[in-house]
């Protein structure tokens, strides 16, 4: 299924270099990837959407049951992504065959919720579809490092973040649009958004070539007269002992422990903002439209800053934003001022933190040290979100951002002491 005509491969890629002509900033295989992370996110979004409400009112669930199941859903993916990242690494760089099974999981698994009328049921299918999205994360992170420039590569994940929240803005918008115009509104999301996850692997197999062509693709493809070297498991757990990657996980996982769950942030907008509750589907649009605005000058200008300074700043923007959410200023611009700041850190973090990654770690483990870098920050994440729903239950919602912001202040500072002296990277 994703053996790429060789031919076929190479026309895909020939934008991205070539004799006498300078790497592309963006290269193709990033449109591409952006392409199919856009279909993606659409149709995970349109589940995102709608499955809240159809397991409470639908299956009866608890909305702190809900919660936990989510959380736990979520902490899947994150574990699965070291083994996506390291598997992507072995036999040849398989970043493709990788990426493309998770997204080929997810696909399967939006049609089956057609079929899961039970709680049992709808957890293993979430399962199932995070565990989709764990495989394919570093993998399509390390396409993106090993088709582009390390000069460009700010940028380059920029494009591609761009283009996933994209599909994230218009994922909700669509479901909303089926929900209106069908009668059984969340058999037809589902079928819906499984067609459109069943398109996201088709352009994956016809328009992602199968090993990168750009201007970083140092290490060659492999061939029967010379074969790759097979990095182990132990490899990709000892790239730890790097100082940069070490110093990238512990920054990213002590920042992570600090970071509000969306959900909760949003909950606290509405309370504090006296939103209407039919307004609060809009809150995560508007940070969706901040990021997608963002993302690409960001991404421009940490190829230009450290990227590390960068992904700091980006946090304290979010400090910012939680002293809003804060203070006594209450209403719809306090709102849209928190949202603002809450999308401009997303752009700072997201696709900076990859790109610096990149510069972390050698061609021939980009997935393991995407992997290593983004398990240990959902993790803490992940983390985060409990300890801040057993704050709010144990002291109400506005003590509990205190607490988180008090220590988000701390770990912002202690972060900047780790990466403190540490060279900017683009190797």
């Amino acid at each position: 299924m994703y053996l790429a005509d060789s031919r076929g491969a190479a026309a895909a890629t020939a934008p991205d270099s070539g004799p006498g002509r300078r790497p592309a900033a963006v290269p193709a295989t990033v449109l591409a990837l952006g392409a199919v992370s856009l279909i993606t996110d659409v149709s995970s979004e349109m589940v995102t959407a709608v499955l809240p409400l159809y397991v409470i009112t639908g299956l009866g669930l608890s909305p702190l049951g809900f919660g936990l199941l989510d959380g736990i859903n979520n902490g899947v993916g994150a574990l699965v992504r070291l083994a996506g990242g390291h598997l992507a690494d072995c036999g040849g760089r398989r970043h493709k065959a990788v990426a493309g099974l998770g997204y080929g999981l997810s696909a399967l698994c939006k049609p089956l919720l057609l079929l899961a009328h039970t709680l049992p049921a709808i957890s293993a299918v979430l399962a199932a579809d995070r565990t989709g999205k764990g495989l394919r994360t570093a993998p399509r992170d390390a396409m993106i490092s090993l088709a582009t420039a390390p000069e460009h590569r700010g940028r380059a994940f920029g494009v591609h973040r761009a283009m996933d929240t994209t599909g994230a803005l218009l994922g909700p918008l669509a479901a909303f649009a089926v929900l209106r115009a069908t009668v059984d509104g969340y058999d037809a999301v589902f079928a819906v958004s499984g067609c459109a996850a069943a398109l996201g692997v088709l352009v994956l197999v016809l328009f992602v070539p199968r090993h990168a062509t750009g201007a970083t693709a140092a290490i060659p493809a492999p061939s029967a007269r010379r074969p790759e070297p097979r990095p182990t498991l132990r490899d990709a757990l000892g790239l730890l002992r790097r100082p940069r990657l070490r110093r990238l996980t512990v920054c990213a996982t002590l920042l992570g422990l600090t970071t509000v769950s969306d959900s909760f942030l949003y909950l606290l907008l509405q309370r504090d903002g006296d939103l209407p509750a039919h307004l609060f589907p809009l809150l995560p649009l508007g940070t969706a439209a901040v990021f997608l605005t963002l993302a690409v000058p960001v991404g421009v200008l940490a190829d230009r800053v450290s990227r590390r300074r960068l992904f700091l700043a980006g946090h304290g923007l979010l400090l910012a934003g939680y002293g809003l959410v804060l203070s006594p200023w209450h209403g719809v611009p306090a709102v849209i001022a928190v949202l603002v700041l809450h999308g401009a850190f997303y752009a700072a973090t997201d696709g900076v933190l990859a790109a610096a990654t990149a510069g972390a770690v050698p061609p021939q483990h980009q997935g393991a040290g995407q992997a290593l870098v983004g398990t240990g920050q959902a993790l803490a994440r992940f983390a985060c979100s409990l300890a801040f729903g057993a704050a709010w239950n144990l002291w109400g919602p506005r003590t509990a951002l205190a607490l988180t912001t008090t220590a988000l202040a701390v770990g912002a500072v202690a972060a900047a002491f780790v990466l403190r002296g540490a060279d900017e990277v683009t190797a």
